[in-house]
């Protein structure tokens, strides 16, 4: 219960921080480059391209800042009533509508500036066609990314009781999963990217004298935040397979043959040297939060992952390491 209450927690923030981050770009984009617009900005155009209604500066701003905030208190409503927020489902189409909602919007802000930007009038503004048909394909890849993030396995075992061992019983097959996340990395992820995100728009759009090159080194970095901000952790009879990150990628994976021993040991960023992907004197270590960690020793290595519930893994792969082992063709030849 813990570790959901924790993952909610995470997800409730990254929407927060998301939330904030479309809602300032929606209103600071126009006042930003008003030096360069018109006192009325184009915001409609016709079938032919041409622009045929227009704002001033200041309603360009805010509408389409309402109508983010009106979708955001209407997914935060749903999701909040009874049974709402439970289950991948829900948070599924939550993400979804945040994530193409918010990408949608932001980019036809962006394209309404663009379109009129060094214009002295409404109606010389650029046709922005080219503009809403890339916008609509990044909102929908967006979508589609959030789904696949949030449609993951509840967190906890399955079918797995807890102790330093277990007995398997013939012919059933055990699984345990277990996730853990960072609120502080997800955070980084999301106001690292969201600041890229401002100055590839700025150097495209000519806003400022920004190259868009820029946005090279925020996007790597908030890349590398998204994956270590949270972990996955699935014990099978195939072995322990760790992924990282809202999408499950990359990964690693140890068969249960090459697995010596399974163990829980208490780390801290400080005992390994920090957050993330480390590697120290203590071998390879997931650090996403300190405290429970499951280690195992395979091919004479050590690594360790931050998870919840690190007991009942390490009790089922040292169960499928010793049933896999009496097995084996070379302990059935070792006992006759």
């Amino acid at each position: 219960m813990n570790a959901q209450v924790r993952r909610a927690g995470g997800t409730v923030w990254a929407a927060a921080a998301w939330g904030a981050g479309v809602l300032a770009l929606l209103l600071g984009l126009p006042p930003a480059a008003r030096r360069r617009l018109p006192d009325r900005l184009a915001t409609h155009w016709g079938a032919g391209g041409r622009p045929d209604d227009s704002m001033p500066l200041w309603a360009a701003a805010l509408f389409p800042a309402l109508v983010w905030l009106a979708l955001v208190l209407v997914v935060a409503f749903l999701a909040r009533r009874p049974g709402g927020a439970t289950g991948p489902a829900p948070r599924g189409w939550a993400g979804v509508t945040l994530a193409s909602g918010g990408v949608f919007l932001a980019g036809g802000q962006a394209s309404i500036v663009w379109a009129n930007l060094d214009k002295s009038t409404w109606r010389d503004a650029d046709s922005v066609t080219p503009w809403v048909v890339s916008i609509f394909a990044i909102a929908l890849a967006a979508g589609v990314l959030a789904w696949l993030a949030l449609r993951r396995p509840a967190d906890g075992a399955q079918g797995v009781t807890s102790g330093p061992g277990m007995s398997i019983p013939a012919g059933q097959q055990l699984a345990w999963f277990a996730r853990t996340s960072n609120r502080g990395l997800t955070m980084a992820a999301t106001v690292t990217g969201i600041t890229g995100l401002l100055l590839l728009v700025a150097g495209y759009g000519g806003l400022f004298s920004l190259h868009p090159a820029l946005f090279a080194p925020f996007a790597l970095a908030a890349l590398a935040f998204l994956g270590c901000s949270s972990v996955q952790v699935r014990v099978s009879e195939r072995g322990m397979k760790v992924t990282f990150g809202p999408l499950g990628w990359p990964g690693r994976h140890w068969a249960v043959k090459d697995i010596d021993s399974a163990r829980v040991e208490h780390r801290t960023p400080a005992q390994v040297g920090g957050w993330g992907y480390r590697l120290s004197g203590l071998g390879t270590t997931v650090m996403v939060r300190g405290g429970q960690c499951l280690v195992i020793r395979a091919k004479g290595k050590d690594f360790a992952v931050s998870v919840d519930d690190a007991e009942r893994g390490a009790a089922l792969l040292n169960s499928l390491r010793e049933a896999f082992r009496t097995n084996s063709p070379a302990a059935e030849g070792t006992s006759h």
